[in-house]
Order: C-alpha cells, then sequence, then structure tokens
C-alpha cells in the first residue's frame, strides 16, 4: 500500500483506477499467517486433544502404550481429519477459523469447498506438515497461499463477520 501511496503522490496512478482494483484484488486476499496459524492451534486444542486424550486413556492403556503404537497415532491423524474436513465442507471454517474470522473458500466458484478437494487438501497438509520445507512456502510467497491452497485451487480469506 505504501508504494500505491507513493505512486499516486507522484500522480503515476490515479486514485480512482487504484481504489476500485485494490477493493477487487482485497476482496479474495489470502488471511494473514499469523491468524491461520493462531487458527490451527485453536483446532488442535479443541479437536486433537481430544481425540487424543480418549485414545490414550479411554480406548488404550495409557501414555506409553499409545506412544508405542504408530496406528494409534494415524488414527487419530484420521479422525482430526475427518472432523476438519467435515467443518470445510459443511461451514467453510472450522472453531479456529471461526475465531480468527477466517474462511475456506474455493477460487472458481468463491463458496465453499467440496468433499474431494477437502479431502485432498487434507492429505496435502499432512505432507506439507511432515516436509518442513512446505510448511514455510507461504512465508515467502506474495499472496500467502500454502502448498494446499496452491494444489487444491482454494484460499482462506477474512471475514468481515
Amino acid at each position: 500500500m505504501a508504494n500505491r501511496w507513493r505512486d499516486i503522490k507522484q500522480g503515476n496512478v490515479s486514485k480512482e483506477s487504484s481504489s476500485s482494483t485494490e477493493e477487487i484484488k482485497d476482496s479474495f486476499a489470502s488471511a494473514p499467517i499469523g491468524n491461520r496459524i493462531k487458527a490451527f492451534i485453536v483446532d488442535m486444542f479443541m479437536i486433537m486433544m481430544p481425540i487424543m486424550y480418549i485414545t490414550t486413556y479411554l480406548i488404550m492403556d495409557g501414555k506409553d502404550d499409545f506412544q508405542g503404537s504408530d496406528e494409534a497415532r494415524w488414527i487419530t491423524a484420521l479422525i482430526f481429519g475427518l472432523i476438519i474436513v467435515l467443518f470445510w465442507i459443511v461451514k467453510g471454517q472450522t472453531p479456529g477459523f471461526k475465531a480468527y474470522s477466517i474462511k475456506l473458500i474455493d477460487d472458481t466458484t468463491k463458496e465453499k469447498i467440496s468433499l474431494p478437494k477437502a479431502i485432498l487438501r487434507y492429505i496435502i497438509f499432512l505432507v506439507s506438515a511432515t516436509t518442513i520445507l512446505l510448511a514455510f512456502l507461504p512465508f515467502f510467497r506474495k499472496d500467502k497461499k500454502t502448498i494446499q491452497d496452491l494444489l487444491t485451487k482454494t484460499t482462506v480469506i477474512e471475514t468481515k463477520e
């Protein structure tokens, strides 16, 4: 925005053309990375932690039993994924997204995403989370999109709620 103000001040761009294109561009701009990270942390505590607790202490014999079981960790990730995917296709928001006024939309329809796209997005998220390099992608992109946003053609936007 500072560059645009400087351009307007120097007479390189008119105020009218700049403001109208800015409104269109910013209407579906990616949500800030900080809000997305905080929303993820909220989702982990509100959704994943109860799943982990139930699995560890009610289904299995405690943390040692849970830590020794790869299947238990994958099953909890799968259950977490199913819940997240349901939130994405039904509301377009997880509880964390709602808390920070952000929403997931399809780039082409500007509506909630479809079930296959939501499943693919979660699978790509799992791959991205295991490869640290991909997790840092939004910090190097101007549009702040993650690898799952790019491959599934989705955007996490700010809402005005």
